[in-house]
This record gives C-alpha cells, sequence and structure tokens, in this order.
C-alpha cells in the first residue's frame, strides 16, 4: 500500500473513531491530522480551537507570514518549503548566539528569550510551541505588556511542570489560538497542526 493510501485509510479509521462531532470541516482537518501523529484519538475531545483561529492561520500563511518555533524539534517538522511558497519564513532562535549568552546572564530559557528575539518577526504571524511552557508564557507577556499582535498561537507545550498552567493562561488572551488543556502535547502536535494550516492554505 503507497503512503497515501495508508494515509487515507488512517484518516478514514479516525473519523470512524471520532463518531458524532461538532468539528467544521476545516477543523476536522487539524483534529484528524493530531490524532494520526499522535495516535490518541482523546485529543478529539482534548483540542481546543479559537473560532477564528484556522481563518486567521491560513490567512497569515497566504500573505506570507513568518512561523516562529519554540524548538527546533517543530522547525524541523513544518512543511518549509511550502511556506516558502507563499513568502513566508520559519524561524527558531533557541541557539542563537545572542540568545545563549543572554539566557545564560539572565536566568532565563533560550527558548522565553527566543521569543523575545522573533518580535520583529511576529506581526501577523504564527507562533508554534510544542515543548517550552516558558516560551508560551513569554508569547503571552509580550501581547499583553508589549502589543504583540501574532495572528495566531499554536501553542500545545507538553510536560508536567507549567504546561498546563500556560495554557490555561493563553485561553484569556485576545489572539486566536489552537491549544489543548493538560500537561499533553508536544513538538509533534504542534507540528501536525501547523501542517494542517498549511496544507488548508494550499487548498483554496
Amino acid at each position: 500500500m503507497e503512503q497515501h493510501e495508508i494515509e487515507k485509510k488512517s484518516f478514514e479509521i479516525i473519523e470512524g473513531l471520532l463518531g458524532r462531532h461538532s468539528f467544521s470541516e476545516k477543523e476536522l482537518a487539524i483534529v484528524k491530522r493530531v490524532i494520526h501523529t499522535t495516535g490518541d484519538i482523546e485529543f478529539g475531545k482534548e483540542l481546543i480551537i479559537h473560532p477564528q483561529a484556522i481563518d486567521r492561520g491560513v490567512s497569515a500563511i497566504r500573505s506570507g507570514c513568518n512561523i516562529i518555533t519554540d524548538v527546533n524539534m517543530v522547525k524541523a517538522g513544518i512543511r518549509e518549503k511550502v511556506l516558502n511558497s507563499f513568502g513566508g519564513g520559519l524561524y527558531c532562535f533557541v541557539n542563537d548566539e545572542d540568545v545563549i549568552k543572554e539566557a545564560a546572564g539572565q536566568g532565563k530559557t533560550r527558548s522565553a528569550l527566543g521569543m523575545q528575539r522573533a518580535m520583529p518577526l511576529l506581526a501577523n504571524g504564527i507562533v508554534a510551541i510544542g515543548n517550552a511552557p516558558t516560551a508560551l508564557f513569554e508569547i503571552i507577556r509580550l501581547i499583553n505588556e508589549d502589543g504583540l499582535r501574532p495572528a495566531l498561537i499554536v501553542g500545545v507545550p507538553v510536560g508536567f511542570v507549567d504546561a498546563a498552567e500556560s495554557k490555561d493562561e493563553l485561553l484569556k488572551v485576545d489572539i486566536p489560538y489552537i491549544t489543548n488543556k493538560g500537561r499533553k502535547g508536544g513538538s509533534p502536535v504542534a507540528v501536525a497542526i501547523v501542517n494542517a494550516l498549511i496544507i488548508l492554505a494550499g487548498e483554496g
């Protein structure tokens, strides 16, 4: 069986397992890709998609927006060539020399300082956070205190320390978001969401 046939069959199985749901067609495309990536059908109940999230994300991609990630693992999984075809760029500053130095001096995580470094690139951009709650907290601070206005925040950090709390704070911002409750998440989830948006952008 060819790869595309396996994926198609997997998506059919996922939709059957989901049963009755209230997702729109576009929301379902994101949910199915996350479940396909993780093997976890519970994401069908746990993903939280802001009413404007998909339209804002797709519109931003089509207009050539930048996407900023918290870690290189997220960056590596995103369909960069397709993003570039719209005129957008993909960035992660976690290994930037200045970020490394400042993190050591300030006692902050590189992922959080990477969000500060990305500010000039993030007007109408997309933030994709799959690993670091500190990065999500920093984006929320930049929105609340510095007026940062990204088009969309994909905030699905994973872990036992502050992951759930950072997502709870994300639900309070006035920027469209895609997230989930609790400790689950991770780089593969963030990648799946962003790639689903890139695919949707190419279908219009």
